[in-house]
């Protein structure tokens, strides 16, 4: 047992627990935000609070160009600062996590999604907590929380400040540190950051974006019995949905950068949601579908979204029906552009140092690439170097009975407080 864990392995517990139980789906993060705000303030934390102002988010690329197509009312983030030593003599670190996450489909869970279910590991090793948030991100969350703390209860000859922060709408695109970077809610500069999403307890530099797309194609409908009246979209959908895929594969097999060669899919091309006619009995007129396509870095969203527009059009220029009718295919939601940072940028150096003085073997500490986006990009593009590295894995993110290794969210604590004394010394 590590000296964080010995210290804080009860009020980690506790905390963890209790913002597991908030329900955070669908911008419901306010009265979690409150629980995480009174306990920053016991904790001995100077806390801070900001609310995204839309009109702001929608001045830049990412977001929508309407501000009513951001939610932002009553979803507060919160800052929680401890000061050391001499605070403006020394540089300022952020340890970020967010609060928000996906929605759990009940009935594919062996428990409450949002009851925190302890288990002993499969291979007897060590507990493991179940619950929606356990690995994506409440538990990275909450050992930032107990990280800073466990430093600043140790650190005598330390200048500099540790920051907390508990945001909203990342799974949405980021609202609450996009509001963080545009517009910095402190009264001092932020010299770097570290965000504990559920790396594997690895050091991650790079993560792609995602342009988000939908795909609208109409048809004409006609009673089933006469179904050769009729145009189905179906079969439209599926020759377009093969054409992505090809493109998805032959994009990857152009990428060239080399955090990403070692992905099946370096580039994943997804449908996540599609709706189709409107009667069993009808030949289907009309059909949208929701698109998640990846973006690394070295591109920018722009520049994926000309390729998949091009690839569409070519399609629609090879068939009469859709020639007269083309599919509406636009943005939606929020966009999210790739970023990376450099690997020898201290922050990462103050992360692999801690991993090795840990025990983590030299080739645990390689910086790596994500094919997934996060609020890091948002940091990094305010440029503030930001890492990623926490405990979890990303396969349990958004997955029925999400669960995380307890004794990796310990690991991370001592980890995360290493990292922070080396940065700041």
């Amino acid at each position: 047992m590590n000296d964080f864990a010995r210290e804080w392995d009860d009020d980690l517990r506790e905390f963890a627990e209790e913002l597991l139980r908030f329900d955070t789906t669908g911008g419901d993060e306010a009265p979690a935000q409150e629980f995480v705000r009174e306990r920053l303030d016991e904790l001995g934390f100077e806390t801070y609070e900001w609310t995204a102002d839309a009109e702001e988010l929608a001045g830049h690329d990412s977001f929508p160009d309407d501000p009513d197509e951001i939610p932002v009312a009553d979803r507060p983030s919160v800052g929680g600062v401890l000061e050391l030593g001499d605070p403006d003599a020394g540089p300022t670190l952020v340890l970020n996590g967010h609060v928000d996450v996906v929605p759990a489909a009940r009935e594919s869970w062996s428990s409450d999604p949002f009851d925190p279910t302890w288990r002993e590991a499969e291979r007897g090793d060590g507990e493991t907590l179940t619950a929606r948030g356990a690995a994506d991100m409440k538990c990275g969350l909450s050992v930032c929380v107990f990280a800073a703390k466990h430093l600043h209860e140790r650190a005598d000859a330390l200048d500099g400040r540790l920051v907390v922060e508990s945001v909203v709408g990342e799974e949405a695109g980021g609202v609450g540190a996009a509001a963080a970077a545009l517009s910095n809610p402190y009264p001092f500069e932020r010299d770097a950051g570290i965000i504990a999403e559920p790396t594997d307890l690895r050091p991650v530099v790079a993560s792609e974006g995602s342009l988000m797309k939908r795909l609208r194609i109409g048809g004409r409908s006609a009673h089933a019995a006469t179904r050769w009246r009729g145009v189905d979209v179906l079969p439209y959908f599926e020759e377009i949905r093969r054409a992505f895929r090809d493109l998805e594969t032959e994009r990857g097999e152009r990428v060239t950068h080399p955090l990403y060669d070692d992905f099946p899919v370096p580039l994943p091309v997804v449908v996540g949601r599609v709706e189709a006619g409107d009667w069993a009995s009808s030949v289907p007129a009309e059909l949208t579908a929701e698109l998640r396509i990846g973006v690394t870095p070295g591109e920018t969203v722009a520049e994926v979204e000309e390729t998949f527009e091009r690839r569409l059009a070519e399609l629609v220029a090879d068939d009469d029906w859709l020639a007269e009718h083309p599919p509406e295919f636009e943005r939606f939601s929020v966009q999210f552009e790739p970023s990376e940072i450099d690997p020898d940028e201290p922050v990462v150096g103050a992360v692999q140092r801690a991993m090795r003085a840990n025990g983590f073997p030299d080739s645990r500490t390689e910086p790596q690439g994500a094919t997934y986006g996060a609020d890091s990009r948002w940091y990094i593009e305010a440029g503030i170097p930001t890492v990623m590295f926490g405990p979890g894995h990303i396969e349990q993110a958004h997955f029925p009975d999400e669960t995380i290794p307890w004794d990796d969210v310990l690991t991370a604590g001592e980890v995360l407080a290493d990292a922070a004394e080396a940065f700041l010394d």
